[in-house]
């Protein structure tokens, strides 16, 4: 099997019970370079759950996850807090990354230049989202775990999106997305729990 042909991420037999109630079970995936993969479900069915497994935040009850590339994961919280502006927000994360620290790129792209130095109290929710997203700017990593991705963003917003990670499947990177609705990019697959 050439390097090529490698999954990213994969996961087999994945399988979790969330009190009495069977969550998900018999899970399995591979995501490769430049592919992109939606996941379904309705409320409750377990997707964030799902991708904190694949993130490595929350153990499995069954099954194993194995992780052939860097990833980043944004969850349903933005991690901004009321005090802290976009600017020191991205600082903090590249700092933690050991990546360099000028935010002013991923800013300018997300479309935050202007509020970039406004308290998390006083930006909208889609301008939260925004600085949220952006620290997939900050440092390139392979995969990309996103949970609602469009959450509180308007058209504008949803097209950054698409077009982000569009740039980023191209550059051999790939994603697993959980969607309500349709997606604005063209996936390779759907899982659906």
């Amino acid at each position: 099997m050439s390097s090529e042909a490698r999954p990213l991420l994969s996961a087999i037999g994945l399988g979790m019970i969330r009190g009495e109630r069977v969550l998900f079970r018999d899970v399995g995936l591979a995501l490769r370079a430049g592919e992109a993969l939606v996941l379904r479900g309705a409320n409750g069915a377990g997707k964030t759950t799902l991708l904190r497994i694949l993130a490595g935040l929350t153990r499995p009850e069954a099954g194993d996850v194995a992780r052939g590339a860097g990833h980043h994961w944004i969850g349903h919280r933005e991690g901004l807090k009321p005090q802290e502006t976009p600017r020191e927000h991205l600082k903090l994360w590249a700092q933690a990354w050991g990546s360099p620290t000028d935010s002013d790129p991923a800013l300018s792209r997300m479309g935050l230049a202007r509020p970039a130095d406004v308290a998390g109290r006083y930006l909208s929710a889609g301008q939260r989202r925004r600085t949220a997203l952006a620290r997939l700017l900050l440092e390139d990593r392979p995969v990309w775990l996103l949970d609602e991705p469009y959450t509180a963003l308007d058209a504008e917003g949803r097209a950054l999106v698409d077009a982000l990670i569009g740039e980023h499947r191209a550059r051999g990177g790939a994603v697993i997305a959980a969607i309500h609705g349709e997606a604005g990019f063209a996936a390779s697959g759907d899982l659906t729990l």
